[in-house]
């Protein structure tokens, strides 16, 4: 029978799925050990800071090996599957062959580095500009010559060779991000005790290696006090959720948002009882037949208006270069909870669509959020953001700024209130806007025109007309 040769097997490296990212978690995998591959089939989702990804392999064969179960974070670089590419199937392995594995093979030989050709990478995110070489086969510890050891001495000034052999150290065994750990804490491999199976170094033992070993005192003489106890918690009253991914992503924006840019955040109580009619109409108009038409499409529209007429609120600050920049494109951002956590995708150059385009691209943005769907390129360039807490029942809210944005529109729920209306108290459908910018660069004046403008169209939704 015969075996793979380590030739036809390809490493499937984990892509840097986004801009800067060092690692992703392995949320699913969609094949097993066995299964045949195409290039770009889908073989896992994984989870960064940013976003759920799908992650297609970039070519034929047969899976055989998962490196990594589901749940596990890994740093991008790290072999994640192996695909044996030379066209057959994952053969068993005979009990000879087992033994033949088992005997002694010179260590002499390395196995040649992977092929510089074509990478496994994500399409889309360039090749890997470095390659990894292959661990040695294990085999019996090679012995130098005494004659070529007597030369070196004669070379290196020390007289004669000694007269036994210096065995070579064979490499330690650890997988890549430990033997990365090993170097940037300063570890030398050789002398850490390993506790894996096989021998292999893990985490813990670099680690153990690093930590400084207690002094040996004597004992004391007086009684020493009790150790302080391990906090813990009830399982069955307390759930602890390890914060990571999105979430985590999302926590560390906002945190670095609301203690860089100084906020400000103004409310205005608007009568939106003609957007709600025009809703309505819209609902019946054959150009809008299946497209998603609520009132956030026309709060949308109305922040595009409103944007052409005071353009300095579409800006962002450079703290580097000390400068204003000023956009003159609309990527508008929407705020969508999803089981991850909240995420702010945005409709790429939002100004140059229609009112009919707007909705399918607000409609695209909803569902793809909703189903964990949405890339991390849709997340990124935003220059303002909507966030609609009404759908919550909620009247407002003072919202944190989206980092690199300069403001951002909560919108409140809509609800019947008594409203002064031509003179007479009638009921009237009615929300509360806040609008938070950044002060560094928006002036009360104009953080105050444009909510106003805003406030303004909903009140008369004609107005997109006169002012577009």
């Amino acid at each position: 029978m015969t075996t793979m040769t380590e030739a036809s097997v390809r490493e499937f490296k984990m892509p840097d799925v986004g801009e800067g990212l060092t690692e992703a978690e392995i949320l699913k995998w969609y094949v097993q050990v066995g299964d045949k591959v195409t290039d770009g089939q889908v073989v896992c989702e994984v989870e960064t800071a940013k976003a759920a990804v799908e992650l297609p392999i970039p070519y034929d064969g047969v899976v055989r090996e998962l490196r990594f179960p589901e749940g596990t974070t890994v740093d991008v670089g790290t072999s994640i599957i192996a695909v044996d590419v030379s066209g057959g199937e994952v053969p068993a392995v005979a009990e000879s062959e087992v033994a033949a594995a088992a005997a002694p093979v010179p260590a002499a030989v390395e196995e040649e580095a992977e092929p510089q050709g074509r990478q496994p990478v994500l399409v889309g995110y360039g090749v890997a500009t470095s390659s990894t070489k292959r661990r040695p086969r294990k085999g019996p510890e090679v012995t130098v010559p005494a004659a070529a050891q007597a030369v070196q001495a004669e070379l290196n000034g020390h007289g004669a060779a000694p007269s036994a052999p210096a065995p070579v150290k064979e490499r330690p065994l650890a997988k890549p991000p430990v033997r990365k750990l090993a170097k940037d804490l300063g570890v030398d491999l050789t002398t850490v005790t390993p506790s894996g199976p096989d021998g292999i170094i893990t985490r813990e033992d670099v680690h153990a290696a690093v930590a400084p070993a207690e002094p040996v005192t004597e004992a004391p003489t007086t009684p020493t006090p009790a150790a302080v106890p391990v906090p813990t918690y009830d399982t069955a009253r307390e759930t602890r959720i390890p914060v990571k991914g999105v979430r985590k992503a999302t926590a560390q924006a906002m945190v670095g948002s609301a203690f860089t840019a100084p906020h400000v955040t103004e409310f205005v109580t608007v009568d939106v009882t003609r957007t709600m009619k025009l809703v309505d109409e819209l609902k019946q108009d054959k150009e809008f037949a299946g497209l998603r038409v609520n009132p956030l499409l026309l709060i949308a529209k109305a922040i595009l208006v409103a944007i052409r007429r005071n353009p300095d609120i579409n800006a962002s600050w450079d703290e580097a270069a000390q400068e204003i920049v000023l956009k003159h494109y609309v990527n508008l951002g929407i705020a969508a909870a999803t089981p991850r956590g909240l995420i702010v995708p945005n409709i790429k150059d939002a100004h140059t669509k229609t009112l009919p385009q707007l909705s399918e691209a607000l409609g695209d943005l909803v569902t793809t959020a909703r189903e964990g769907k949405t890339s991390p390129a849709a997340m990124q360039g935003g220059t303002i953001t909507i966030t609609n807490v009404g759908v919550f029942g909620v009247d407002t809210g003072t919202p944190i700024l989206n980092p690199g944005e300069s403001a951002i529109l909560a919108v409140g729920a809509i609800k019947l209130q008594p409203w002064v209306h031509k003179g007479k108290i009638k009921p009237r459908q009615v929300t509360t806007l806040a609008l938070s910018f950044d002060h560094r660069l928006v002036d009360g004046e104009l953080g105050s025109k444009f909510l106003a403008d805003v406030a303004a169209i909903l009140e008369q939704p004609k107005r997109l007309l006169t002012w577009a």
